[in-house]
């Protein structure tokens, strides 16, 4: 399928609705913390997004029969992504917590992603966090015109597997705009020279889903938490990116809140 290439006003909308997705994502970082439910961060998430004037993305979603639930995707420990909020899922001292959060805004979609360490974690896991946040860098480092999709699926898959951890091959980053999912599809595994050439104008999540154990996955019976099929943290970081002859801009970039917007939280 033909890769959607945005016009000036695609450009300016998609800017407005990725700094909705990463603004709402900065505000729930600080709330992780022990004892908070990822319900909790839920409600925040779903506040937020409303506050600023977009709606979730996520919510009422539809794979096969199944619709989400939630506003938010959060994730913790061995859950690689669409983990859903609960008020039963209390977090503790050494958990860590992916945080996704995608958002429609005037006819386009902002996403973007980040897991966050609760208080001091064991180093295997702050290692899995900073190789996997590296990994991102390394991606986007690749999103140039002229390019092609696979120079930046090998850059992540090179350098995560370097490090000893493993990329989760069943979900793949993608293509994003006026939906959620257009193409082309990104994995975070191939080789150099291989997809579609990268031109000026694509909108990109790039985002690198990185387990600490084997890249198996499962499906949990609600079907729609993947988890890690060795029971091992995994961890999950993505921008939005748009692609210009200058270089790759990263989009998901949070505004400024004024103090008094954040005391009414």
């Amino acid at each position: 399928m033909t890769i959607p290439i945005k016009n000036k006003d695609g450009i300016v909308r998609m800017r407005e609705a990725c700094a909705i997705a990463a603004t709402v994502l900065e505000q729930l970082k600080p709330l992780v913390r022990p004892g908070v439910t990822t319900q909790d961060l839920e409600e925040a998430g779903r506040d937020w997004i409303a506050r600023l004037g977009a709606r979730s993305a996520c919510y009422g979603y539809q794979h096969g029969s199944r619709r989400y639930p939630a506003h938010t995707c959060i994730s913790v420990n061995d859950e690689v992504v669409h983990g859903i909020p609960s008020f039963r899922r209390v977090l503790r001292e050494g958990d860590i917590v992916s945080l996704d959060i995608v958002v429609w805004f005037e006819g386009y979609v902002g996403d973007n992603a980040f897991t966050v360490p609760v208080g001091p974690v064991a180093e295997p896991v702050e290692k899995l966090l900073r190789v996997s946040r590296a990994a991102l860098d390394l991606g986007i480092r690749q999103a140039q015109v002229g390019n092609r999709i696979g120079d930046i699926s090998s850059a992540i898959q090179q350098y995560v597997e370097a490090n000893g951890f493993s990329v989760v091959r069943e979900m793949v980053g993608h293509g994003v705009g006026v939906s959620m999912h257009e193409p082309p599809e990104i994995p975070n595994f191939g080789r150099r020279g291989t997809g579609d050439r990268i031109k000026p104008g694509m909108t990109l999540a790039i985002e690198p889903m990185v387990n600490a154990g084997s890249c198996k996955t499962k499906t949990l019976s609600d079907g729609w938490t993947v988890v890690a099929a060795d029971g091992f943290p995994s961890a999950h970081f993505e921008h939005t990116v748009l692609t210009t002859d200058r270089g790759p801009e990263i989009l998901t970039v949070p505004r400024p809140v004024r103090a008094s917007t954040q005391n009414s939280t």
